[in-house]
């Protein structure tokens, strides 16, 4: 079996020697951009990931692994254009490189691209990935709305945003697992147990990223802290912040949210130590590592050799340690 590390090779190797013959090349330069600046992978790395545990040469799925990559990347590409992000992993976003048509425009192509790179799977198994793949793209655009139905409403409660990043962010993960044990021919109790294990791990993995935003590194993180917190979205930390806030905290709250001139900085740092004050880092911690704990019952009941799991059970927990 392949160690992760020697995976994420693979998928680098693979995107950047990927050829973009087609024109104009204006259309497909962004596109070559957005999969250049790197990132963990996770996505094509945890298909292959599963994959190898049930099967050998991963490197035989690549290329769907990579229109996993591929398709993510468009979503990002798009999340920062709607959020009028500055950065995406150190590096400047495309609608700021280029413009927001060249991004609009890309971005729609790289979806059609990374169908035309599923596509190039098992034949026998493509109507089974490409239903996965699709339910999984539409339930991604679901989450998005429901993300953005939530920048007008202040009642939203944990539940519905549990639900929402479970949308958005969780059934990618849990897709790119069970496409590989599909791939790989697992039993359907095996792809249906990596794909809940996926499910479980990305709401971790969502909250965690939901955390580094108010207490990360720019440096580490790759892109600006504080992001949410300026443009009050509803997440997690500022949920459970105005649920837990006594009369004066929600007031000095409610005063930032309302606020339409403000002083980012101030602003980031005043809402910071709200949540300190009320405990929402401490909570925070606590949700993510419940949803860690219930990710590993999900991978325990794959009926498969210990040994065959133990690189991708090393690899979640290393996916949860990112520096803060």
């Amino acid at each position: 079996m392949l160690k992760a590390d020697e995976i994420l090779k693979l998928v680098n190797d693979y995107l950047d020697n990927m050829p973009y013959d087609r024109k104009p090349s204006s259309l497909y330069e962004p596109i070559r951009y957005v999969l250049s600046m790197g990132g963990k992978r996770i996505r094509p790395v945890l298909m292959l990931l599963a994959y190898n545990m049930f099967s050998e040469h991963p490197e035989d799925i690549l290329m769907p692994a990579c229109a996993l990559e591929t398709y993510h990347n468009y979503t990002l590409l798009h999340d920062d254009l709607m959020d009028n992000a500055d950065l995406r992993r150190g590096h400047e976003t495309v609608h700021r490189k280029w413009d927001a048509n060249t991004a609009i425009l890309s971005g729609d192509s790289m979806l059609v691209l990374a169908y035309q790179r599923m596509a190039q799977c098992d034949k026998d198994k493509m109507p089974e990935v490409l239903n996965i793949f699709t339910e999984t793209a539409l339930e991604i655009g679901e989450g998005q709305q429901y993300d953005m139905d939530f920048e007008h409403r202040n009642d939203v409660t944990e539940e519905e945003y549990i639900e929402m990043i479970r949308l958005k962010t969780s059934v990618l993960l849990a897709c790119a697992l069970k496409i590989g044990a599909v791939l790989a021919g697992a039993t359907n109790e095996d792809a249906d147990n990596l794909y809940r294990f996926g499910e479980q791990i990305g709401l971790a993995f969502q909250l965690q990223d939901d955390y580094l935003d108010v207490y990360g590194d720019t440096r580490v993180f790759g892109k600006a802290i504080g992001g949410d917190i300026t443009s009050n979205k509803k997440t997690y930390m500022l949920i459970n912040a105005l649920a837990r806030a006594n009369d004066e905290q929600r007031a000095e709250l409610e005063k930032w949210i309302s606020a339409t001139e403000f002083d980012r900085k101030e602003k980031i740092a005043a809402v910071t130590r709200l949540y300190n004050e009320i405990g929402i880092d401490k909570l925070a911690q606590e949700k993510i590592n419940f949803y860690f704990k219930q990710s590993r019952k999900y991978l325990e009941a794959i009926s498969i050799e210990e040994d065959r799991k133990a690189e991708l059970t090393a690899y979640a927990q290393r996916m949860m340690k990112r520096e803060y």
